[in-house]
């Protein structure tokens, strides 16, 4: 059972583990903490880390901490997913001095309700204003945006933020995202309900990520997404699909649009077999 950081050390990067994640993204250490530096860095972090849930479709051990998250993004070739994204990019940013608070929020709560509260992690950063920054929703904005209602267009893809009818905010996603929206609110910090629901996302049968597989990377004009057995290539204009048809053509997949490297490639394709084959039935 995955549990709350017991360590806040294991909140934050060392001095050595934020050079390093600096050279992994090729950005050198800000001189001022303004909005063009977090800028950089944000749209840097995406085009260096792929969107990834594979230890939750895989069952392999995960944590919610961006220690962790930096020894498998900085250290090895994989990517994260929201947890590990925001997480290890808000601590970054806490490294260098930024203001930064971890809001727990809710995908697509809209549908599911307050149980959804805990199955996302986002960021406020404290600039001259506060800002959302968000690299961990994979396919939505790739640099920040001031946390005020209003609609944001990033890139030809359109966004919003709107509040709900009960007090929260919800980021709407361009309307070919995979998660439609998150709730948040701006002052709202829970780890014991992330860590929680990260357990639930990660171990149990009915968790849509035990059960699908999703890959996401931005590229410079939209994004690339490995779902099960389709990569699709999103502009804003465009969409083309291609099937995956093997488990070689899934290495090649991993390697040449996302940069992964991920071990048990053969049982990764096995179970996207196995979920192509039950739908089917």
């Amino acid at each position: 059972m995955t549990r709350a950081p017991s360590n806040e050390n294991e909140m934050t990067l060392t001095a050595n583990q934020l050079d390093a994640y600096l050279a992994k993204i090729g950005v050198s250490r800000p001189i001022s903490l303004d909005l063009q530096s977090l800028s950089r860095l944000h749209r840097a972090h995406l085009m260096t880390f792929t969107w990834e849930a594979l230890d939750a479709f895989m069952e392999w051990p995960s944590s919610i901490t961006p220690r962790s998250a930096f020894a498998k993004m900085v250290e090895g070739r994989r990517g994260g997913w929201c947890y590990e994204m925001n997480g290890l990019f808000g601590a970054a940013l806490d490294a260098l001095g930024f203001r930064v608070t971890r809001l727990c929020g809710g995908v697509d709560r809209e549908k599911l309700g307050d149980i959804a509260i805990g199955n996302h992690l986002t960021l406020r950063v404290d600039l001259h204003r506060p800002y959302l920054a968000e690299v961990g929703v994979a396919d939505a904005i790739i640099e920040p945006v001031p946390l005020a209602v209003g609609p944001i267009s990033q890139r030809g893809f359109d966004f919003s933020i709107m509040p709900t009818d009960d007090g929260w905010l919800r980021f709407n996603n361009h309307m070919r995202g995979i998660a439609p929206s998150f709730d948040f609110r701006a002052d709202h910090s829970d780890e014991a309900a992330m860590a929680a629901t990260h357990a639930w996302l990660t171990q149990d049968p009915g968790s849509p990520f035990t059960n699908a597989l999703a890959v996401l990377r931005h590229t410079t004009d939209g994004y690339v997404a490995l779902q099960n057995d389709r990569l699709r290539s999103v502009t804003p204009n465009s969409v083309r699909e291609l099937r995956i048809t093997s488990a070689d053509h899934l290495a090649d997949t991993f390697e040449t649009f996302f940069d992964l490297d991920v071990p048990h490639l053969g049982r990764v394709w096995e179970k996207i077999q196995a979920i192509g084959h039950n739908k089917a039935a």
